[in-house]
Order: C-alpha cells, then structure tokens, then sequence
C-alpha cells in the first residue's frame, strides 16, 4: 500500500527527523529539499526512502553530524570543498554555490569535493546552475557495486553524471543518469514496494540476472563497454581528482554504517556570455528545444521529448497531487523512533 503527501508536509517530516537526531536545522532544511526534489521529479530510489539509512549512518558514527568544512581555493576558477564527512547533500549545495560564484566572476568554476557522503540526485545541483542562467554539470561516485564490461566481479559505483542547460522560456534540459543499467535505489525502491525487475537491472552472487530486487548482488553498466568507460570517467573526476578513495577501497554504504564513506564529488559551472552573447545562447536554447517537440513521433510516441521534461512534468503534477510513500516509508517518518 501507498499514501499519497504533500510534498510541503513530507519534507517538514523529514526536517523534524533529522532535527530529533541532533542534525543542525539549517543542514536539516538542505537534506530534506535535496530528498523531496528527488521524490517531486519522480526520482523516488533518491528520496525520502534514504532518511532511515541516514538515521542509522549517524547512530554508528558513520556520518559526522558536527562536521567543520572547509573550502580551499586554489585558483580564480578552482577549489577543493573538504567536506569532514558531512551530509553529502550539504557539501555538494555549498560545493555548486562556489563554482557558480567563480563561474560568474571567471566564466568557469570547478569544485570538486572530498571527505563526503551520498549527495543524493545530482539534478538538484546542476538546477542549482540553472537557476543563475549558466549550464552545470555535477558527478559522483560510490561503493563498487557494478561488474565492468568483460568483469566477473564489481569495481565501480552506480557513477552518476548530470548536465543542466537553461533555457529562456522552456523547460529547462537535465541530464541526470547513473552509468549502471539503473541506478541501486530503483531496486531497493521495488524491494520495498515488493514488485519484481527486469531481468537486466542486476545480477545475483553467483553471477546469474535475478528478476528479485532481494537477490541483485551487484548492476551491470549500461550500453556495455561505453557505460563502463564512462564509468571509469566519473570515477576519476569524482575520486581520483579530489584524492578521495575510489573502487574497492570505498566502504560498503548499507554494510560499513561505522565507517566514513571517504567518497569525492565533482561540480562545474560554465557561464555562456563569457563564450557567446547570453541571449543568443538562450533563444537558442529555445530555439532547440521546439524544434525537437516538432520532429514527427515514432511509432508509439506523441511528442518528442528533451532530456528532463518527463521529470518536469511530474515534479509539476506532484506537486499539485502529493507524493506517493509505501506504507513503510510513511509510518516510519510518522513515528517517534529513528532506527527500527
């Protein structure tokens, strides 16, 4: 069974929450935005889902609560964000905040981001670009959970990557995808709702596809060798660049709950006027995105849509109609007790 929430009373749920596990009110208020983003755009593996796991990180001291980070510039357009093993949703906002400040005043700013913890949907930060007119990109890496091409054994993470570009009256572009065939919360998500999986989300321990979402030991990248490779790219962004652990040296993060994760992020924001006229750059944007809406459909298929307008129009709708909680995820944020 599900309920279906306010997203406003969803994420005051979440803030009190956190709050009642001694997390700063103002950190709390960034966590709880950065879940019911995820959740508003449909993107449920990233939301709310993630508050108990959370909850149990703090319990056994593998998440720091009183964190003390710290920004090091290294360059007009260049910064390392040391995140002393914060909230990753707090590091990677204040990480953006910087590039998108460098990017203003230099017309690029890259922050990468070490010492930190699961960020949740990296859409949230390329938005965050978005809002101020400029186009960002934003990766990160995790535990090694996905068999590389040609692999009998995993190496990397689920290894997401997402671009945003603005537009001037359109819906904004988002590219937000893991370089796994999907990433791991959509298969917790239908464990917790009970409902089988493609036979090609994952594999068990010994190496055979599982349609049980209980079963998956380990993903598979997408597209073969190019999901692999591009895995392998974030990677390198994400935790080599920052000088964070990468690959098997990352704790495991529903099994080490008293170790640090350790993982690094990598943000960029890119001002247009500093390349083309910004307005030209945004009616073109405009431009683009009509054109694509005009190509004749597919079979199957009324519109032709642009990277991120299924999520916009479910953000919209959710927002309008509430959120949808199994039943679980519900009762948990309803009651008083922060690990069951």
């Amino acid at each position: 069974m599900e309920n279906i929430i306010p997203y406003e009373t969803l994420k005051e749920l979440v803030i009190k929450k956190l709050y009642d596990a001694n997390v700063h009110h103002d950190e709390a208020e960034i966590v709880a935005d950065v879940l019911i983003h995820a959740n508003l755009r449909g993107v449920d593996s990233h939301g709310v889902l993630r508050v108990e796991h959370y909850m149990k990180r703090i319990k056994e001291a593998g998440l720091n609560i009183r964190s003390n980070p710290k920004l090091e510039k290294t360059s007009n357009s260049t910064a390392v964000y040391h995140g002393d093993h914060g909230f990753g949703h707090v590091i990677s906002k204040k990480s953006m905040d910087y590039a998108i400040q460098m990017a203003k005043d230099n017309g690029v700013g890259v922050v990468v981001a070490k010492n930190s913890s699961h960020c949740g949907a990296l859409s949230y930060f390329v938005k965050q670009a978005i809002d101020q007119r400029l186009i960002g990109i934003a990766m990160t890496h995790i535990e090694a959970c996905v068999v590389p091409f040609g692999a009998a054994e995993p190496y990397f993470g689920t290894n997401p990557m997402a671009f945003g570009f603005p537009a001037k009256t359109e819906i904004p572009v988002i590219l937000d995808f893991a370089t796994s065939n999907v990433a791991f919360g959509k298969v917790l998500n239908a464990k917790e709702y009970g409902k089988q999986i493609p036979s090609d989300w994952g594999i068990d321990e010994d190496g055979n596809p599982t349609t049980d979402p209980g079963k998956v030991a380990y993903l598979s990248p997408f597209g073969g060798a190019k999901g692999y490779g591009l895995a392998m790219v974030v990677e390198i962004f994400s935790g080599l660049l920052s000088g964070s652990a990468f690959g098997p040296q990352i704790p495991k993060m529903f099994a080490d709950y008293k170790k640090m994760l350790d993982i690094g992020h990598f943000f960029m924001a890119i001002d247009p006027a500093k390349f083309t006229m910004a307005e030209t750059f945004l009616d073109n944007m405009d431009l683009m995105i009509r054109q694509i809406h005009s190509l004749v459909p597919a079979k199957g298929f009324t519109k032709v849509l642009v990277p991120g307008e299924i999520e916009a129009m479910q953000e919209e709708k959710r927002k309008n109609e509430g959120i949808p909680l199994p039943n679980s995820v519900w009762e948990y944020l309803n009651s008083n007790t922060l690990i069951k």
